[in-house]
């Protein structure tokens, strides 16, 4: 597994985070079921929000996984931020960036990824909307446009129903 690099920005994003007074809260019944609708749409075996904390990643909703949230370091959303718009893993057995990561060798035995980025109003990016799979899956043009779709529903109650602090 290569280590992902660190955004220059990191200080400032983690500091925008922290100021939607997000992290750590009960679900939301809204975002949930855009995460099921996705996660129906695709046929994925999982669909997250997940959001890119100093030292994990936390997800604000999520379909077809349980347990506890990946430290940042192994997570696939920590690269997926570091990307222009998304990120599309389709065999993750065979990508040099995660062909070793835990959650390739072990559970959830991800194969194949699709992540788009979720951002603050400033520009930040804080963590994805994401599609994974058990089987290694091509993704079409249409798909990450649909993907996007519904990153940006997502997108719009985060940053309209959590309230920065001043």
């Amino acid at each position: 597994m290569t280590k992902v690099h660190s955004l220059e920005y990191e200080q400032a994003r983690i500091r925008a985070l922290k100021n939607m007074n997000i992290l750590d809260t009960e679900q939301d019944q809204e975002l949930d079921a855009i995460t099921l609708e996705a996660q129906h749409y695709f046929n994925s075996k999982a669909c997250l929000i997940s959001l890119i904390a100093e030292d994990r990643q936390w997800f604000k909703s999520r379909q077809g996984i349980e347990g506890p949230e990946p430290p940042k370091s192994v997570s696939f959303c920590t690269y997926a931020i570091a990307e222009e718009e998304y990120l599309v893993v389709p065999d993750a057995t065979l990508d040099e960036r995660f062909c070793n990561n835990p959650l390739v060798t072990g559970p959830p035995f991800i194969r194949a990824y699709a992540g788009s980025i979720l951002h603050t109003g400033q520009g930040y990016e804080v963590g994805t909307f994401c599609i994974i799979f058990d089987q290694p899956r091509e993704f079409t043009k249409e798909d990450i446009a649909v993907l996007q779709r519904f990153g940006a529903a997502a997108e719009k109650l985060l940053f309209n129903g959590y309230h920065t602090a001043l």
